[in-house]
């Protein structure tokens, strides 16, 4: 993506007036979600949900954020080393990110992931990692490329660490 299509685009937070009849990724629980629940969770603060507006008001993508917590158990041991013993860590859960068919292959998953790290680094609730569900061997893919490491026993789940993420936006 060049700097000039950068300045088109804008992330903000859902609102009613955002028109979500006509958005779809190809995955159709991505879609329910968005068209029918990120609303009802965006009012009832269980889930904080983004959207990638172009120009014309289209939505491109979205992303949610909530708060979460992982158990120590779960974690590789290298990174449990660098953590206190309690028995849940807290942790941000990027729950769900989705782009609009129409709008794939132009940068804007990783625009949306870049948003959602750039917020969760800036958050001053207490987080250790990002923490993401991949849905499919696909989006696995994109989180390792993008530097998420997998769980051990769960390799669909994986996170990195916030320490990390902050590193990217000094």
């Amino acid at each position: 993506m060049n700097d000039q299509a950068e300045e088109k685009l804008r992330v903000e937070p859902l609102t009613p007036s955002h028109d979500r009849s006509g958005f779809e990724s190809g995955v159709e629980p991505l879609d329910r979600y968005f068209r029918v629940q990120a609303g009802q969770d965006a009012r009832k603060n269980m889930a904080a949900p983004f959207v990638l507006v172009l120009l014309d008001g289209t939505i491109a993508g979205y992303y949610t954020l909530s708060s979460t917590s992982v158990q120590l158990g779960e974690l590789p041991e290298q990174t449990v080393r660098k953590l206190p013993r309690y028995p849940l860590v807290p942790a941000t859960l990027l729950g769900r990110l989705a782009v609009d068919r129409r709008q794939q292959g132009k940068g804007h998953g990783r625009f949306l992931l870049a948003d959602a790290l750039y917020r969760a680094a800036q958050s001053e609730i207490a987080s250790f990692a990002l923490i993401v569900n991949a849905k499919d061997d696909n989006a696995r893919r994109f989180y390792e490329r993008e530097s998420f490491l997998p769980f051990p026993d769960q390799p669909m789940k994986l996170f990195r660490p916030m320490a990390d993420i902050k590193q990217l936006f000094k």
